[in-house]
This record gives structure tokens, C-alpha cells and sequence, in this order.
């Protein structure tokens, strides 16, 4: 039936009661990864559940977005107070509830093939009814579900037309299978107006919608907070800019690492003047593949399967604008900051269309008119983060050891088989060094681990802040040699002597002179001027957070990382006693004037760790 046609209701409830009625209360229910779930008829249809035990509600999804709970007081001071600003007044999903407190009825099953980074360690329910799946295999497990319920929250021209916007990665496949017979389900819509309206592909075909849902008034959206960029992303991403070939193709994912890449690409183009000196006073040089310095004059063009804050603004800034089939970005689905919803609302119609929101099996894959793909994917370069790569180049991006997983394989797999099969395409991984663990600094090279999410077999180009590592069709012994010439030098040695006990490398190999020195004072050095003179600032695109909680962020950040070590934490508390205070940010937290000794500590604990992160490289 047209929209006109379709079952309209302001209820959630009454909508919910429909749904049940034409299901049998049998609910098999397939949600969209992310922002577009449609919270209202979820949480209808979960409070008719938990009502009714007779009714069964299984769903299928990916990415359900929680705002962050506090796990402390210190915690609690600093969110409660900003969590509307932050993150917006968004609708929490009642199944999340749930699962999080341990009280999901038998009644009510939830699978979940890629996680909030972080949210489900140690949730054992979540952990087990996990699903690992690439993105683009996570259409075959939905068909395989058999979904008799898809719900998704969708935008509306003033015209009428209905958009899928932030999600068109799998839908617009589902109901090509649904319009093909392969599927058969009730398409249930909740009209949001703060979603933006996204034209072309996302626009959903008259006749497909079958209830919407259309509430008195339109919760937040989620927004995911920017977070700082740090001297080490920042110079991954100087390192990352000169591999980007000018009329190429571009990927990059989200987070500080993404915004730092962006900033230097931006820097590249903009103000080559400044870039040009950064480049060359680089003191981690070393034999670069490739050397991509000039501005660019045809640009570039992206395809991603998530449309980030950094691909826009590049968008916006001139440097992605080389259009294939009369648009510059093809993208799967996006999630961001309220300013990136806000730009794509207030973008002109015609200019916005040069974004055309696409199925992840467009995005993701060169399968289907492949030969046009192929043409168009030039010079591409795929572009996504890890948490461990080992000294034999695999990747550790989504699970620990032990077997939890952190996120999930998302679409990173598919890009990265996708470089090795376009014939000038290149992977590139980026991490940090080392990051801090129990109050300790520890490597994120490793000689193994034991868990993957890229085998070696498809190892290719990897950067750290300390430089470039091609490892393309190199030896094991010459892989092993590029990743310790990106490693932190205080583990190098460790890791050398692992690769030698094994037998990977000759027994006489020395690291280079050259080598020896990647260090974060020499890191500073490098970047350290060009941040306080606001070249490199921590938020290049902006951020919700005031500036006295972007002096709080990585002194909490330092606390919770020595949570579990007493003497970490001992040698902060000392440091917090002679150290000068910072009054604005101890007022922020509640902890300018103490009334107790718990408040005392705390108050001592910030401004030790206030003091020991100014002591440290950005």
C-alpha cells in the first residue's frame, strides 16, 4: 500500500497491539545498526512482551547506542551534569535496560552482530547471543532470520516522501528481497524530523511502507562526543595524508584517529604553506612508499560504509569533491555529533544530493557492476583503526583474548579484501603504540595474540604514530622488521627477542640507529610547537565540551586507567598534595570546597592528575 495507505498512528502502543495482531505474537524483529532504530515502536513492542509472556520478541540488530552510565562518584560529578549536552535527550531502548540490569524476560531475546565499542565486556547475555558476522554477510544472517517485522526510523520531505537517511546500509537490500520474494515482512516506520532528509537511494519506494509511526514529538538524536586529538593521532594522521593520492579514493573511519587524518588532509590542501614544514621536520623519516605532498586539484572521492564527521568536513573543505555518476561520497550509514546532523539538515538540497546514502553491499564490496566500481575506486586507500597489530601483520580490532568481544568485525574485513583486490588499492591500519593499561604504559604491537579480526595473509600498510610500515608481500622477517621500526622503542627490544626465540628473523639482526629513537619526547618535539601556536588544535572541528572539561578529560582518563593500581594511584594522590589546584575544574566536579574524607581524596587525585598530564606529551 502507498504511505497514504499505510496504518498511521501517533500511539507507539496501539501500533505495537497491531503488530502483534498480524504477527500472531510471534515477533521475529530486525532493527537497523545504530541511529535508526525506531525507539518508540521497540519499546512498545518490548512493554507488550514483558506484559504478556505469551507473546515472543526476538531481535536481530547491531550498534544499540547507549548513553554512558557513570561506574563512579567522580564519574557521576563529571557526566550527570552534561549528559543531555552531550549526548542529547535520546530515547533509551528499553531492551538495553535490561540487558544491562539482567532482568530481560526468557520471553525476549536480543542478537547483536557489532556492539558499542566497549559496552557488553563482562555482560555475559550479551557475549553469548552475539553474532560475528562481516557487514556485508549480516544481510544472508537477517535473511536467514526470516524477520516478520523490519522497524526503522526514517525522515520526511515536506513533500511527503519518506527517507531511510542515516540507514540505507542493509534496508534498501531487505526490501529488494522482500519486493524479489525472498522475504516477507511488515515494514513498520517512526518519522523523526531531526533526521536529515537524504535523497536518491534513500528515498523509499511508494507502496513499501506498511505502519508509521508518527509521535507528538521527535526524541534527540543520538550524539556520539568528539573526542581530543592527540599528538599521536595527529601524527598517524600527517603520516596517513602522504599516502592519499590526489584524484584517488577514500576511506576513513570514526573517531580521534579519522578527525586526526581529516585535520592533516585539510592542512595538505588548505594551508600547504604550514604543511609542507611539518612534513619535512618529521623526525620518525624513513623509506616511504609513497610521498603525496601537493593540494588537491581533482580531489577525491569517497566510499565508506559509514559517512563520519571527518568525510565531511573534507567534503565541505574542497577536498572530496571528484564525483563518479554525479556524486562525490557514497556511504552505508552514518552516526555522528549533533553539528554533523545539523549540517547535513541546513546543506542545500542540490549540494547534499552529491551524498548518496547506499546498501553496504555497494559500499563495502566490488561485487555487482564490478568493472564500473573498479573504475571508480582508483587509487584507493581504505583507511580504519585497530587495537593490536602483531610483528607478523594481524590485526586485533574487535575481541580480546579471552574471547569477549569489544565492537565487532563491522565492515573492517571487507575494506581491507577489497584494497588487496583493486589492483592500486592499499590497506592501511592505524594505532597508537602503546596505550595505558592498570598504570602502565604497554605495547599495542605484539609479537602474537591470541585473537584476529584480519589475518597476516591480507597484512599491507600499517602506521603508527612512530612512521609507515609496508608489509605487502614482504617476508615474515622483512614484516617483522618494518613493524619495529613503528614500535615504541622501549618495547622494541622485547619484541625482538621474541621474533629471534622463534626463529623469524636471523639471529644477528640489529634495529637501525634511526629506529632506536621513537619516543614521545621526540613525538613532542616534533608536534608540540604547532599545537600551543593552534595549528594542530585538540578539537579541529569542534566539540560539546566546555574548556574546563577538556582540561578534566585526560586527568580522568589518567585516573581510570590506574583504577586497579594501588601504587599508580598512590604516586597521583602524591603528586595532587604539592601541585598547584585548578579551581574551575575542582568547582566543575563539586570538589572546591570537601566536607568529607572520600571527597578530600578525590579532590587530590584530580589535581594530581591534572598535574602529571601536564607534565606529559599531548
Amino acid at each position: 500500500m502507498a504511505e497514504a495507505e499505510a496504518a498511521l498512528s501517533t500511539d507507539a502502543e496501539d501500533l505495537a497491539r497491531r503488530i502483534i495482531e498480524q504477527t500472531g505474537g510471534e515477533i521475529r524483529l530486525a532493527l537497523p545498526l545504530g541511529l535508526g532504530k525506531a525507539n518508540g515502536i521497540v519499546n512498545a513492542l518490548t512493554r507488550a512482551a514483558c506484559d504478556d509472556p505469551a507473546i515472543n520478541l526476538t531481535i536481530l540488530t547491531a550498534l544499540t547506542l547507549q548513553r554512558p552510565e557513570p561506574h563512579s562518584d567522580l564519574e557521576k560529578r563529571f557526566l550527570e551534569p552534561a549528559q543531555d549536552r552531550l549526548f542529547g535527550r535520546y530515547q533509551p531502548l528499553l531492551y538495553a535496560e535490561m540487558i544491562e540490569k539482567g532482568t530481560l524476560p526468557a520471553n525476549i531475546e536480543v542478537r547483536e552482530f557489532f556492539f558499542q565499542a566497549g559496552q557488553w565486556l563482562g555482560n555475559t547475555y550479551a557475549q553469548r547471543h552475539h553474532i560475528s558476522a562481516n557487514y556485508t554477510h549480516a544481510l544472508a544472517c537477517l535473511l536467514d532470520f526470516r524477520p516478520n517485522v523490519v522497524a526503522q526510523l526514517v525522515a520526511r520531505a515536506a513533500d511527503g516522501r519518506v527517507s531511510l537517511s542515516c540507514n540505507t546500509d542493509i534496508t534498501v537490500d531487505l526490501l529488494k528481497a522482500r519486493r524479489e520474494g525472498r522475504a516477507d515482512f511488515i515494514f513498520s516506520v517512526e518519522i523523526n524530523d531531526n533526521l536529515p532528509f537524504m535523497d536518491g537511494p534513500a528515498v523509499v519506494t511508494a507502496g513499501e511502507i506498511d505502519m508509521v509511526h508518527e509521535p507528538r514529538t521527535s526524541f534527540d538524536l543520538f550524539s556520539v562526543v568528539r573526542r581530543p586529538v592527540s599528538l599521536k593521532d595527529l601524527a598517524s594522521g600527517l603520516h596517513v595524508s602522504q599516502l592519499i593520492v590526489d584524484g584517488g579514493t577514500l576511506q576513513i573511519g570514526i573517531g580521534s584517529i579519522g578527525d586526526a587524518i581529516a585535520q592533516s588532509l585539510l592542512l595538505r590542501h588548505r594551508r600547504n604553506g604550514d604543511y609542507l614544514p611539518l612534513i619535512s621536520a618529521n623526525p620518525f623519516s624513513d623509506a616511504a612508499l609513497e610521498s603525496h605532498h601537493e593540494p588537491f586539484e581533482p580531489g577525491l572521492y569517497a566510499v565508506t560504509e559509514m559517512l563520519v564527521g571527518g568525510i565531511l568536513e573534507l567534503f565541505e573543505g574542497g577536498v572530496i569533491r571528484r564525483e563518479v555518476d554525479g556524486v562525490a561520497i557514497h556511504a552505508g550509514f552514518f552516526l555522528e555529533c549533533r553539528d554533523f546532523y545539523q549540517k547535513l539538515r541546513d546543506m542545500p538540497a542540490e549540494r547534499r544530493a552529491k551524498i548518496a546514502m547506499m546498501p553496504v553491499s555497494f559500499t563495502n564490496s566490488l561485487y555487482a557492476e564490478e568493472a564500473e566500481k573498479r573504475a571508480a575506486r582508483r587509487d584507493a586507500r581504505f583507511v580504519n583503526n585497530a587495537m593490536i597489530v602483531t610483528c607478523l601483520g594481524a590485526v586485533v580490532s574487535d575481541g580480546v583474548e579471552n574471547g569477549q568481544v569489544v565492537s565487532g568485525v563491522g565492515g573492517q574485513f571487507n575494506f581491507v579484501e577489497q584494497a588487496t583486490a583493486l589492483h592500486d588499492g592499499r590497506s592501511i591500519i592505524t594505532l597508537n603504540a602503546t596505550r595505558e593499561s592498570d598504570g602502565k604504559t604497554v605495547s599495542n604491537i605484539r609479537w602474537d595474540y591470541p585473537h584476529e579480526t584480519v589475518p597476516r595473509h591480507y597484512r599491507d600498510i600499517v602506521v603508527t604514530e612512530y612512521g609507515v610500515a609496508d608489509l605487502r608481500g614482504k617476508t615474515d622477517e622483512a614484516c617483522i622488521a618494518a613493524m619495529l621500526s613503528i614500535a615504541d622503542s622501549r618495547f622494541q627490544a622485547g619484541l625482538l627477542d621474541q621474533a629471534k626465540k622463534a626463529g623469524k628473523i636471523r639471529s644477528d639482526y640489529e634495529i637501525a640507529d634511526t629506529d632506536r629513537a621513537k619516543t614521545p619526547e621526540r613525538l613532542q618535539a616534533w608536534l608540540g610547537a604547532a599545537r600551543q601556536d593552534g595549528l594542530l588544535p585538540q578539537f579541529p572541528f569542534g566539540t560539546d565540551f566546555t574548556e574546563t572539561e577538556q582540561r578534566l578529560l585526560p586527568a580522568l582518563a589518567i585516573l581510570k586507567q590506574a583504577s586497579k593500581s594501588w601504587p599508580a594511584l598512590a604516586r597521583i594522590f602524591a603528586r595532587g598534595l604539592s601541585a598547584p589546584p585548578d579551581e574551575a575544574g575542582l568547582e566543575r566536579l563539586g570538589l572546591l570546597q570537601c566536607s568529607t574524607w572520600k571527597e578530600r581524596v578525590m579532590r587530590y587525585l584530580v589535581v594530581g592528575a591534572m598535574a602529571q598530564n601536564a607534565d606529559r606529551p599531548s
